[in-house]
């Protein structure tokens, strides 16, 4: 049964957001659509985010909702993956539970498919980054790098926060990967993509999961994946 809508989030100890998640995204949707769904795919989470979801599935008939639970903490690329598989939608969107993502983008994103049938996928980037320096820095070498080296077109600093059509998410968990880099994957499949901008909000609670660490390690697999410059090293 296809629907409209899916939403496909990523939950890693997110127990102070996702009720508040829910609300936006019942407010986001009014006068869009009612045939959408929500995937809520739990990543392992330490306190009560597996507790929270399970109310959040039982308090809501009013809101198709589903509920992926990890047996431990895998990561958000096998969170999306996961959640891609249980998708139906006529459009999938990627969205963060954390409430930094506002999910009237998502609107935004499907209405923006819905007017352009040449369009395959809308990715958001962020219209003005509100991170630290170093983590900025990290971000734009990295874009730097990758696009200087690979042969894959990316958009700078576009976020996995995007809208697709099933078909271009169907391609995606056609590929083999076993180490993912969705950012790569997204760009490699060569859909037809529009970004828009949008406004990031401040955390409501709790803390990020992408410390400078996890980030660099995360730059270093997407290099390793879609360029050519471990080759070039002597």
């Amino acid at each position: 049964m296809t629907i409209k809508h899916s939403l496909v989030v990523p939950c890693y100890n997110e127990e102070g957001n996702v009720e508040k998640f829910l609300l936006q995204v019942k407010e986001a949707m009014l006068g869009y659509t009612d045939d959408y769904e929500i995937i809520f795919v739990n990543d392992g989470s330490s306190d009560s985010t597996p507790m929270k979801l399970r109310e959040l599935f039982n308090q809501n008939k009013d809101v198709k909702i589903k509920v992926v639970n990890f047996s431990r903490n895998f990561g958000k690329e096998a969170a999306m993956y996961a959640g891609f598989t249980q998708a139906v939608g006529e459009y999938i969107t990627v969205i963060d539970a954390d409430l930094q993502q506002d999910p009237k983008y998502a609107v935004e994103m499907g209405r923006i498919l819905d007017e352009n049938p040449d369009c395959d996928m809308v990715a958001a980037y962020q219209s003005e980054r509100k991170e630290g320096k170093l983590i900025s820095k990290l971000k734009k070498t990295f874009y730097k790098l990758i696009d200087k080296f690979s042969d894959v077109d990316f958009i700078s600093d576009a976020s996995d926060f995007r809208t697709m059509r099933n078909n271009v998410v169907r391609t995606i968990l056609s590929l083999p990967e076993y180490r993912r880099f969705s950012k790569g994957i997204f760009s490699w499949i060569g859909y037809n993509t529009v970004s828009i901008p949008y406004d990031v909000k401040q955390r409501e609670s709790g803390e990020t999961k992408w410390g400078f660490k996890k980030l660099l390690k995360y730059a270093f697999e997407g290099i390793l994946a879609y360029t050519n410059l471990p080759l070039k090293i002597p």
